[in-house]
This record gives structure tokens, sequence and C-alpha cells, in this order.
């Protein structure tokens, strides 16, 4: 292990998992020759998902060597998308949408319990349980304001049930994917107001 520049302790060397690898291999097949380029994307997101949730320096070479681009290239890419950490993140990563729609729904109260519970931003908690980062639409306004934690949404959130969703997720308890009130898909917050007659769902379309 060694210490990059900005103190971030950083592996010698990163290689894909055998599985990971033909994975790798099988994506590039998609391509034509020469625009393997085209592979950074998924390739980066395979490193994360193999390398607990960020991006090593390694890893940056490592895809660049097998796409044959430039290092800076895939790093353009890395630094580009809020969806790839370039340091460690806790073992629940908070990723806090504050885009309006979220933010006219209370996503400033979301961020003030982040504050409280889990401290600054990237910065993960002493315990490796949290880190959190403010991002750009997570594409649930419906539901807002809401946030992403590894792989999964929660919506429809108060400072009360956001704070006890991470009072549960430290716990190791058990909870509830998605909307937090109930809401099923992007109904109404006050519940389904047309299309309520069971008959239109009975096969007949409601002609008796």
């Amino acid at each position: 292990m060694t210490n990059n520049a900005a103190g971030v302790q950083q592996p010698e060397s990163f290689e894909f998992s055998s599985e990971n690898l033909e994975w790798a291999k099988q994506q590039l097949k998609k391509y034509p020759e020469g625009r393997e380029a085209s592979c950074t994307i998924p390739f980066l997101w395979r490193v994360q998902e193999q390398h607990d949730g960020w991006l090593p320096e390694a890893a940056i070479r490592y895809v660049g060597d097998m796409l044959d681009v430039p290092y800076i290239r895939v790093m353009e890419v890395a630094t580009f998308y809020t969806m790839f950490a370039l340091k460690p993140v806790g073992k629940y990563f908070v990723q806090l949408c504050g885009t309006t729609p979220c933010m006219l729904r209370g996503s400033e109260e979301l961020k003030k319990v982040c504050a409280d519970v889990i401290g600054v931003q990237n910065t993960v908690t002493s315990d490796g349980v949290f880190s959190w980062l403010e991002v750009e639409c997570l594409g649930a306004c419906c539901n807002a304001p809401m946030v992403q934690v590894n792989q999964d949404y929660y919506e429809d959130l108060t400072p009360d049930n956001f704070r006890q969703l991470l009072a549960d997720l430290k716990a190791g308890k058990e909870v509830k994917v998605g909307s937090q009130t109930g809401r099923e898909g992007s109904c109404p917050a006050g519940g389904v107001t047309s299309l309520t007659d069971k008959g239109l769902y009975d096969g007949k379309g409601g002609q008796g």
C-alpha cells in the first residue's frame, strides 16, 4: 500500500477477478476494433463493485491498459461522474439528491441529518459504516426527497424516517427499500385519485 498526494492509501496493483476478467472479454467483443474505449464506463463500474465501492489509481491504469487508451482518458471519465469514487467510501455510501424536486420536498433537512449522523461529505465515519455525498438528480423525482444507499433507493424521506433508516442500517437490521411511506410506484402522495373503479381491471374494461 502507498499514499497518494491526497493521502489516500492506494494498493500497489489491481486485477479483475477471473469471473470479471471473463466478463470484460465478452464486453469487448461488442465493439468494433478501435472502439474499445466505449467499455470505459462499464469497466470502471465493475472495478468499483469489486473493490469495495471505490476506484484505486492502479485500477485506472489497469483499465487504460485493457482498453489501450491513455490513463488520463480513463481518469477523465472517473472524475466526471459522481457515481465513481476515487477514495474509500463507507460500508453504506449515501448519495443524497439535492436537485430541485428533492430540494423543494425537503432535501436540505436530510443534509442536516447526514451532517449530524455521518459528518462531513466524502469522509468515512471512524467505524467505517457510513460516508455520504450530495449528488445531482437520481431519477426518482416523483418520490422526492430520496437517497441512494449503495445500490438501493430510499424515497419519500423525512428527517425522522431518514434518521431511523440510518440507525437501522448501522444496527444491521433489515430495512425497507423504496418508499418509506408506503406509496406504490409514483402514485400521488395522498393516494390514488383516478382510475379507482376495480371494474376497469376485471377484464371487461368497465363494460359491466
